[in-house]
């Protein structure tokens, strides 16, 4: 057993990886962080029921032993810094870790408290909350560290219809798709630079220089890579998964119209991987209807690409068209959230971050601080994105429990707060609202 400072690895199970597939004994070992905010109440609530559905599944024969892993507050008070090197270490030897949600400053102050995610310009005490352990220097994403960290290339997001929730869409019951997001390139990469910076003026000299084009001097730059590296790996993943779950098509989602050397070559490498890596089990499409006249050969997926602007209007209209989403970063996060609108909100979004050798589930959402402590907010997320993991790990079994519990849940009208109001507001009468534990006690008894 590996040794750290302050994360203690229990008796149980480590997961091995190799070659992409996921081997997990009968008490494989899970990281766990609890996430700042609302994860004090999420996180919790999210082990019981992944802990009743593998009891369920596999009569006791197997558990999962969490290890407790610590990052934003609690890498703050513990380490001295949001996102340790030990958390990631700890990851990477564990393999499968699943999240809540951490604290992302967005203003330009220079300290934010992790407790009540209120931003100020000195390091004292929170001016909002008043307190003193949770105050720290700004700084970027954990979320977006903890990915790069660690290589976790695809983000991976099922869309899905939950009979029985609210949708502001008609086609919403059509929706069932999954996007394959590449998460360490693009704008993202973090090649951002104020203005008048000196990196910034230098851009602008050598566009200028090269290209004899003018960037306005008071510009700040951000600077969009996307390489045959990041492309490729990204979507063999998409297709890879399309083909084991025996899914019709997967769709190159780009702008390349305009940024014809960034996401157009994101396109026309995905095209590639498809003929040259699974050119015996794919059909593109414009073979598909130059010279098969749109008729699919059995056993076959389909590869297609649209226009990143009009996808936006596609999942709204057409949604039963797409089964497997591939996108570069800054598309796929839009696209992602706009997705899990049409079927009723970030509740009950689950997501991953998978690289070739460790694998991150996470809480989508933010960390909703002012219901920190309540038992109140919507679990959802977190939990079927422990149902996402179990699937991971090939307990499949354990899997379908969460979400038939989820389903059924959902149908009775035992919910939380926000799911409830929007029932009610639809005219529906038999809702019990619930609490956040409320509603994993639930789920557990319809599992």
């Amino acid at each position: 057993m590996a040794q750290f400072q302050h994360v203690k690895i229990p008796k149980g199970d480590l997961i091995q990886v190799a070659k992409g597939q996921v081997t997990a004994g009968n008490r494989p070992i899970i990281g766990v962080l609890r996430g700042d905010g609302i994860g004090l109440d999420i996180t919790p609530v999210m082990q019981a029921v992944t802990a009743a559905a593998v009891k369920k599944a596999f009569g006791g024969q197997r558990e999962i032993v969490w290890c407790s892993l610590y990052a934003g507050l609690e890498g703050l008070q513990k380490y001295g810094e949001v996102l340790p090197p030990e958390t990631i270490e700890a990851i990477q030897y564990l393999k499968v870790a699943i999240k809540g949600p951490f604290t992302t400053p967005i203003g330009e102050e220079t300290h934010v408290c992790l407790h009540c995610a209120h931003q100020q310009n000195h390091g004292k005490k929170c001016d909002q909350c008043g307190k003193t352990d949770g105050v720290t220097k700004r700084f970027r994403s954990i979320n977006v560290g903890l990915r790069q960290a660690m290589d976790l290339y695809a983000c991976v997001r099922p869309i899905r219809y939950f009979e029985g929730v609210p949708s502001p869409n008609k086609y919403a019951d059509q929706v069932n798709f999954i996007i394959f997001r590449e998460n360490t390139e693009d704008v993202y990469a973090g090649h951002d630079f104020e203005r008048g910076s000196e990196v910034a003026e230098a851009i602008i000299r050598l566009v200028k220089e090269k290209t004899g084009r003018t960037i306005r001097p008071d510009s700040g730059i951000g600077v969009k890579p996307i390489s045959v590296t990041g492309t490729k790996r990204l979507v063999r993943k998409a297709i890879a998964w399309g083909i084991a779950q025996g899914l019709p098509s997967v769709t190159l989602v780009h702008k390349g119209n305009i940024m014809k050397f960034t996401e157009g070559s994101f396109c026309k490498w995905g095209y590639e991987v498809a003929k040259e890596e699974f050119g015996d089990k794919t059909v593109s499409e414009k073979v598909f209807w130059e010279e098969l006249g749109g008729k699919m050969p059995p056993g076959k997926i389909l590869i297609k690409d649209r226009i990143a602007d009009s996808i936006f209007q596609q999942i709204q209209t057409r949604p039963e068209e797409y089964s497997v989403l591939a996108l570069p970063n800054l598309n796929g996060d839009y696209l992602s959230d706009a997705a899990i609108a049409l079927v009723g909100g970030l509740g009950l979004g689950p997501g991953a971050n998978i690289g070739d050798t460790a694998a991150l589930f996470e809480a989508t959402h933010g960390t909703a601080p002012k219901y920190a402590g309540q038992d109140k907010v919507n679990p959802g997320s977190i939990i079927l994105s422990a149902g996402m993991m179990l699937e991971h790990m090939g307990w499949k079994e354990a899997s379908s429990c969460i979400v038939k519990g989820m389903e059924r849940a959902i149908k009775d009208g035992y919910v939380t707060y926000d799911l409830a109001r929007l029932m009610r507001a639809e005219g529906r009468k038999e809702v019990k609202e619930l609490s956040c534990s409320g509603f994993g006690q639930a789920i557990i008894e319809r599992m």
